[in-house]
């Protein structure tokens, strides 16, 4: 618990982070990587390029000074972030490292107002979060059963298209040892570019863990006026086959859809968000093949949907499926599911008791945030509600 001379600086500091957050963070990754080269093979590049990784830190002191005494509401960013270090490898080695520049950036940009008392009370209260973290982590790496940092050969055996711009790895271990996980879990996966910088990114599974495989479904990201092309997701397009041999880790992450109860289930997702839906979903047709499910995805066009085929199977097996897929750029029905035209909007949707059903969505933050608000607009409690994001769109709630 953060002492009591240190509390009335950590509340102090919160306008200011708010103010000046984003230029602390700035400089502290520039004199980090200038330190510390090789932490260059963690860290994403590519959100480095377009300024999200130095928000993400931003977002995260920020929420970390505004909700010090809410550990309610911190204790699921911690879990998410919690998993998404050890599938990066985060030791408590790097601890130390970042709390150091950290706070030597928080002197730099705020200059007298840095205070000895100020820089005391933050070094105390990053302590505190870091052991946290620290603590967290061991029991998961104990749980998995793996060290900071393991990976592991996998070979691909499969490769299909499974939309203009999205493409599917199936993955068996080179040792045999296929990893168990849970529908909504996802695996780093390391490259080596060409440059001869490792990059690690995590992909959900999107498909059933009773298959003797695993699988991956990538969108190659296109260049776009302030976001550089996707370094691992173009590599991994570009020159992966059947018979390559890619590094990645065991499964993490806590977003785990409910496959095995008996209850209604909701599953909402845009773009590529449909992966970890398509594994909830393989995994209930397999499991609970009568299960009322609604299963509502959003695309621009046909073209632009992945896993149709998934959908379509899992339609013929379920009688109590409802799938409805929403095209931004135009109406097709197709495969046994309704297709309307325009955004996803719920009054289109089935109807479902709101007191039982759990609702699970994934796919960019606005459309989240539009979905999360008109449910809980039309009477959905907060508490069955569940999203799967990362990097600042996590803190949205809390900043």
């Amino acid at each position: 618990m953060l002492s009591a001379e240190s509390r009335p600086y950590i509340d102090a500091s919160v306008p200011v982070l708010r103010e000046h957050g984003l230029a602390i963070t700035k400089v502290f990754y520039k004199a980090l990587f200038e330190a510390h080269p090789q932490l260059h093979n963690i860290f994403n590049a590519g959100n480095q390029a377009n300024g999200s990784q130095q928000q993400s830190l931003a977002s995260a002191v920020f929420a970390y000074a505004a909700n010090i005494d809410n550990q309610a509401a911190l204790a699921p960013v911690i879990s998410r972030i919690v998993h998404k270090h050890v599938s990066l490898g985060v030791t408590a080695e790097h601890y130390p490292i970042v709390g150091h520049h950290l706070l030597a950036s928080i002197k730099e940009v705020l200059g007298d107002a840095a205070t000895p008392e100020l820089i005391a009370a933050w070094a105390e209260a990053y302590g505190l979060l870091a052991q946290a973290l620290i603590d967290e982590e061991n029991r998961l790496y104990k749980a998995a059963g793996t060290q900071p940092g393991d990976l592991f050969d996998m070979r691909v055996v499969a490769v299909d298209q499974q939309s203009d711009q999205v493409r599917s790895f199936s993955l068996v271990p080179v040792d045999g040892q296929l990893p168990s996980f849970k529908p909504g879990q996802y695996i780093s996966v390391a490259v080596h570019l060409p440059d001869g910088l490792r990059q690690l990114r995590q992909y959900s599974l999107s498909d059933t863990p009773d298959h003797q495989h695993l699988r991956i479904s990538v969108k190659r990201e296109i260049a776009g006026k302030e976001t550089p092309a996707g370094m691992v997701s173009n590599w991994l397009h570009d020159n992966v086959v059947v018979g390559s041999v890619i590094p990645a880790s065991k499964p993490f992450g806590d977003f785990t859809p409910d496959t095995e109860g008996d209850g209604p289930i909701v599953l909402l997702s845009a773009g590529v968000g449909i992966t970890p839906m398509i594994s909830a979903l393989n995994r209930i047709a397999k499991v609970s093949p009568g299960r009322r499910v609604i299963f509502a995805h959003a695309a621009r066009n046909a073209s632009h949907h992945p896993h149709r085929a998934d959908i379509a199977k899992a339609v013929a097996l379920m009688p109590n499926l409802h799938s409805v897929t929403f095209y931004e750029d135009d109406k097709v029905d197709q495969d046994g599911a309704t297709c309307l035209a325009g955004r996803m909007q719920l009054k289109k949707l089935p109807q479902w008791d709101v007191d039982k059903a759990k609702v699970y969505m994934c796919g960019p933050l606005p459309f989240m945030q539009t979905q999360w608000a008109d449910l809980v607009e039309q009477g959905v409690p907060a508490h069955q509600l569940h999203r799967e994001v990362f990097g600042p769109d996590m803190l949205d709630h809390l900043i």
